[in-house]
């Protein structure tokens, strides 16, 4: 705990005085708890250098990644956010203004006194995501405030302005559409074709801030984080146990065979939970299961991949490459592929796909596995969703 004291007043004394907010992200138990793993913000490095897409080189200093860094902080304790969301309030800061918290003397002469990057000459727009005061956006005050004008750009229920203007998370389907497009949607600006070009530096700041590594990077996938939480994957009440792991009669053959899963039956339409944090390998049709979604996590330092089946193609809400986190609305119960009913059949395998499964059921409950009610049950947060 002194290391942690000490720690935290040598960044309140050296840290940039713009971004000290981010310091109450560090030290905020209720804001970490709501965390997905792969948005946790470690070690803030002098400079990076990364690529825009047209292949322009671009540096950035200390203080403009301390600025990411609240960024990526807010979006980590606001539900329904996720890595997409925050890639894209990076690009939108990116494209704005260098990630720079901007004052405006001339529009306003009274914001050259709080903490800023120097002075942007844009109508009466402020801050690292431009914003206008006069569009409802905030007060002077709080438009000069870094955590405030993240809070505001993500928007949603927990944000500062009630939709109006609105934030990424009060735009109906932002997460379908392209992230330059989503970014657009919020800034509304007159040139909105130019934040696609920073989607690689955004990206490469996540990874160099956050310490997994970005696709493309060397080739490889990102860095599946270690999972913070384990939750159940349906809904409290919405489910029954018909079919369990282990061997049994098929019911389609009559024969004599092992059964890799457990089968939960439920409602089609149940939402079906990530049971962690993790990345989506696959998520599509595949032979019997039907719909499929394919998640790996990291527990314990150990890879584990679980298994989601029997949904129709329409009840799949993720993507191979998607970030999720624990409790997350992956997909809906169906009855697809080789399936007497709707149900789900869920399937855990410690080491990683080609590792054999386990009983998810036994599995889950040794690893104290919340209640799948669809709630965060720490600090009042919900989970990240996909529409």
């Amino acid at each position: 705990m002194k290391k942690l004291i000490v720690f935290l007043l040598v960044l309140v004394f050296l840290g940039p005085p713009a971004g000290l907010v981010s310091v109450a992200a560090l030290v905020n138990p209720a804001a970490r708890s709501c965390a997905s793993g792969s948005l946790i913000v470690g070690s803030i490095p002098d400079s990076l250098t990364a690529r825009t897409r047209s292949g322009q080189t671009l540096t950035l200093n200390r203080r403009q990644l301390t600025h990411a860094a609240t960024i990526i902080g807010i979006g980590s304790q606001t539900a329904g956010v996720g890595r997409d969301g925050v890639i894209i309030a990076l690009m939108a800061a990116l494209t704005e203004s260098s990630l720079r918290m901007l004052a405006n003397p001339d529009a306003y002469p009274e914001s050259a006194g709080y903490p800023n990057d120097g002075n942007g000459s844009d109508h009466d727009s402020l801050g690292f995501f431009q914003m206008r005061s006069v569009s409802g956006w905030g007060t002077v005050a709080e438009l000069m405030d870094p955590s405030y004008q993240a809070r505001a750009f993500f928007g949603g229920p927990s944000g500062p302005n009630d939709g109006s203007p609105r934030g990424l998370l009060d735009i109906a389907g932002w997460q379908q559409l392209e992230r330059g497009a989503a970014a657009q949607a919020v800034e509304v600006s007159a040139f909105p074709d130019r934040y696609r070009e920073y989607e690689p530096v955004a990206e490469a700041i996540l990874a160099a801030l956050t310490g997994a590594r970005s696709a493309g990077a060397g080739g490889g996938l990102p860095r599946v984080p270690e999972t913070t939480r384990i939750v159940f994957p349906l809904p409290d009440g919405r489910y029954t146990s018909t079919d369990s792991f282990g061997p049994r009669i098929d019911p389609y053959t009559g024969e004599h065979r092992f059964h890799a899963g457990s089968d939960l039956a439920a409602p089609g339409g149940t939402p079906i939970l990530a049971v962690a944090d993790g990345r989506v390998v696959f998520a599509g049709e595949r032979g019997t299961y039907g719909g499929l979604i394919i998640l790996e996590h990291t527990i314990a330092g150990q890879t584990v991949a679980s298994y989601y089946a029997h949904m129709y193609d329409a009840g799949i809400h993720v993507i191979a490459g998607d970030s999720v986190a624990a409790g997350q609305h992956i997909g809906d119960v169906g009855s697809a592929g080789k399936s007497t009913g709707p149900h789900l059949h869920l399937e855990i395998h410690p080491g990683g796909q080609n590792e054999p499964a386990v009983d998810a059921l036994d599995w889950l409950a040794e690893h104290g596995a919340a209640g799948g009610d669809g709630a965060v049950n720490v600090a009042g947060c919900r989970p990240e969703r996909k529409a």
